[in-house]
């Protein structure tokens, strides 16, 4: 593997977690770079470094977002620019040459975290819910771009999820915790690409709040309320 994360303590953390995991007792870690993924012009030479680092590339995880202040984006364009340059413009700016190369390659495996929140416009985070919608929609048009190449795209359409981007936030029965998520993205690896809910269970909660008349979906405070 080849990590990339903004923080480098984390990242060395993770290295030293997976050595005591591993049978060997060697992290199986090609390299790790700690980079500010929201610096667009540098992420083309990001991923080249990974390429370089393991030789090759057969699946990639992108997995990186920030909810931000939904309040702050309403009243100061600054905040909302940056919302949708790392939930949308970041990952795209990884997602060309990832996708070139594996393009002239002709085979690999692409999985991208979005969001259900991409689903439907909701007061509370409809400009973060703008940026992982755009991400699900640029996906589509990716996957079948490539599917005649071979290549496997996964949209995860994630719902909340106990960890530190949620830190704050009021917590209820609908949040999933981590190692319940990665268990399942682990699972979905072995599946064909496509957009799959994770938990499960957000499959057909969204199929109904997509449903919702909009006039209707207004009149439910915890859809449509703050």
């Amino acid at each position: 593997m080849f990590l990339v994360g903004r923080n480098e303590a984390k990242l060395a953390a993770l290295e030293r977690r997976l050595a005591e995991v591993s049978d060997s007792g060697d992290a199986p870690i090609a390299g790790r770079l700690a980079a500010d993924l929201d610096d667009l012009e540098g992420n083309a030479d990001r991923v080249q470094a990974g390429i370089d680092a393991l030789g090759g590339l057969d699946i990639v995880l992108v997995a990186h977002g920030e909810l931000g202040s939904q309040l702050a984006t309403e009243h100061d364009y600054r905040s909302a620019e940056a919302i949708f340059r790392t939930n949308f413009l970041s990952p795209v700016s990884l997602l060309v040459p990832i996708a070139n190369f594996f393009e002239a390659q002709g085979h690999g495996r692409i999985m991208v975290v979005s969001s259900v929140a991409g689903e439907r416009g909701r007061p509370r985070n409809y400009t973060y819910g703008s940026a992982k919608g755009a991400l699900t929609l640029y996906l589509q048009g990716l996957r079948s771009r490539l599917w005649s190449r071979g290549i496997e795209i996964h949209t995860i359409k994630l719902g909340p999820v106990v960890t530190p981007m949620t830190h704050g936030h009021p917590k209820n029965r609908l949040f999933a915790e981590a190692p319940e998520v990665a268990d399942q993205l682990v699972a979905l690896l072995g599946r064909r690409g496509g957009e799959h809910y994770v938990p499960r269970y957000w499959r057909p909660i969204m199929a109904i709040v997509r449903l919702l008349p909009e006039p209707l979906f207004q009149r439910f405070s915890f859809l449509a309320g703050r």
